[in-house]
């Protein structure tokens, strides 16, 4: 039997209710510090401390974080359907609830890579100090993809989407590119099914439905209604 392929495109509103902040919300990370400052080539040129330091708090905050009910959800589909989930979160609760094929768009916080080459990359589960060096020497640094960097998982991204026969957006608002503009690589025939208590306007997609819920609210109710349907 071939199972229906899922793509479920995540992004830090499946996160924030397993308690951890997000960035553009009002209360959220960038409130304290300037995107520019932690999360750009330029800031980590300025001051590497600073930015080690905020990652490595949120490496902290994911490691005392569990997997809500929208996580768990998303990975019950995989009793019926082949589903690949493509995230724009850096934690791991996705795979903490056992999704096993789960791409990151924008990096892994349990992981750190090179300054000096982006292929090398380690696994990361404490603190980066200043003096944690590659073996090319080079200082190491967050596995994440900063502002003005290159997103070397959309192309791969842009490929499973592009295939799905079913599309769930959960948790994000698409006001991130070029994770928004995966949207644009589904099928115009294919169901698509959008999660979020703040939808922004999708009018312009066809075969579309809002679910104007929270992503653990919404994604438990969908995942009851694509079981029992398909």
């Amino acid at each position: 039997m071939i199972r229906k392929k899922i793509v479920v495109l995540t992004g830090a509103g499946v996160s924030a209710e397993s308690g951890l902040r997000t960035f553009r919300d009002s209360d959220g990370l960038w409130e304290e510090h300037r995107i520019e400052d932690v999360a750009s080539p330029l800031g980590w040129k300025r001051n590497q401390q600073l930015v080690l330091d905020f990652y490595n708090q949120r490496r902290r905050d994911v490691l005392k974080a569990k997997p809500n009910a929208a996580h768990f959800a998303i990975a019950q589909l995989e009793e019926k359907f082949d589903v690949v989930v493509v995230t724009q979160n850096i934690d791991n609760l996705h795979e903490r609830a056992s999704s096993t094929k789960v791409i990151h768009l924008h990096g892994e916080i349990f992981k750190s890579r090179s300054t000096v080459d982006y292929k090398l990359i380690y696994k990361c589960e404490g603190d980066i100090l200043i003096g944690d060096k590659c073996e090319k020497g080079s200082q190491l640094r967050p596995f994440i993809v900063w502002f003005n960097e290159a997103v070397p998982m959309i192309e791969v991204a842009a490929k499973e989407v592009s295939s799905a026969e079913l599309f769930i957006i959960v948790g994000t608002s698409l006001q991130v590119y070029p994770a928004a503009g995966l949207i644009n690589y589904v099928h115009a025939t294919v169901p698509k099914f959008l999660i979020d208590p703040k939808a922004p306007d999708v009018s312009f997609v066809r075969n579309i439905t809002c679910i104007a819920k929270k992503a653990s609210e919404g994604m438990s109710e969908l995942t009851d209604i694509l079981l029992k349907k398909y």
